[in-house]
């Protein structure tokens, strides 16, 4: 028989083992998930872990590492300190594509302009549209008491609403036949956000993230509003004998997690992506929580852990072309990988005791 036993102090191996055993044991289960789709499990693994970093065509895989996982990072960031908390903000991909549409509304507003501020202009406007929209979930927490959770959820499939009405309304491309999808950004010169380094896939997305880790982490780390954010998630009770404000705190983290989304849209539709279509958003919103959770809610962890998931995107790109894989098998994958983190994550609280017999 099995038994859990809470630990008198959190387990630091498991604090910090937990993500690298998730990941192994998403390998397993994916493998057996492979196999069952008729997939060698070997060549599909190898295929999603190696070949983009080390295989024939890794010198421009390695560049789509970076564009996919700056807009992770920056997300996850945002979210990992709403987390850490207690405040749980899920509906950053709806925030991304408000931050997107806002940002875009910007740049296109004063087309064909060539002035060099037009695209600092984008980058506030992207914030803004994301910080909005998470004041709504903050502001109705922090009024009336609702769940933030299902609030920022049900705000996302607005979100794809007015995203679907300004790809074939409002910011369509009126050159472009009737068919849905803003102008390019890529021929707008003074509203594009190109790679830096050509062939590095570092845009300044990438760049963003970065400097929002620095940030972040010094935030966390080194200044009294981080120790306020620990200790609000750790004991609310004490938070607020040491003078926190509660509802401040959850306009705080709510509306840095919703401009950071923005900010993640705007970078994201100016550079890769290109235009605002229909399908412009690519989940980036919820793939973050995962990486959050992986990366400990650590800024420089979820470094690392958006690398690591961009590795499952790009990799799984390749899977699907080359090997026949289903996206869809792609995104339970991923899935897997939150499953497990959670279900191991048991272990720093708790350890597994063995007995026999009856009790």
């Amino acid at each position: 028989m099995l038994k859990l036993e809470k630990r008198p102090t959190p387990s630091t191996f498991w604090q910090y083992g937990t993500p690298v055993v998730a990941v192994l044991l998403t390998m397993v289960a994916g493998g057996l998930l492979f196999a069952a789709l008729g997939k060698d499990p070997f060549a599909v693994i190898r295929t999603i872990f190696w070949d983009p970093v080390f295989g024939e065509f890794a010198f421009y895989l390695r560049g789509q590492l970076l564009v996919k996982a700056g807009p992770l990072i920056l997300i996850a960031i945002g979210l990992a300190l709403g987390f850490r908390a207690g405040i749980w903000n899920i509906g950053a991909e709806g925030q991304y594509i408000i931050g997107a549409v806002i940002g875009a509304s910007v740049g296109l507003a004063a087309y064909p302009t060539e002035s060099r501020w037009i695209f600092p202009a984008m980058i506030l406007g992207g914030a803004f549209g994301g910080w909005l929209w998470a004041m709504i979930p903050a502001i109705l927490k922090t009024r009336f008491n609702t769940n933030e959770i299902l609030v920022s959820l049900m705000l996302v499939y607005v979100a794809e609403t007015i995203l679907a009405k300004a790809a074939t309304g409002f910011l369509r491309n009126p050159d472009g036949a009737g068919f849905p999808g803003s102008r390019s950004f890529s021929s707008y010169k003074a509203a594009s956000n190109p790679e830096i380094f050509a062939g590095s896939g570092l845009h300044w997305g990438g760049v963003a993230a970065l400097v929002t880790a620095v940030l972040a982490y010094i935030l966390l780390e080194r200044h009294r509003l981080g120790f306020q954010i620990k200790l609000a998630g750790q004991a609310p009770r004490a938070a607020r004998f040491h003078g926190v404000n509660p509802a401040r705190l959850v306009v705080f983290c709510m509306g840095l997690s919703g401009a950071l989304a923005g900010l993640a849209g705007i970078f994201e539709v100016s550079g890769p992506a290109g235009q605002i279509s229909i399908d412009f958003n690519q989940g980036y919103g919820f793939t973050a929580i995962i990486v959050a959770f992986l990366g400990r809610l650590n800024p420089i962890g979820i470094v690392f852990a958006g690398l690591l998931m961009a590795l499952t995107y790009v990799g799984g790109e390749m899977a699907a072309t080359n090997l026949g894989l289903p996206s869809a098998a792609v995104q339970v994958f991923q899935g897997m990988l939150l499953f497990f983190l959670l279900g191991v994550d048991v272990l720093t609280n708790y350890r597994i005791r063995f007995f026999w017999g009856m009790k």
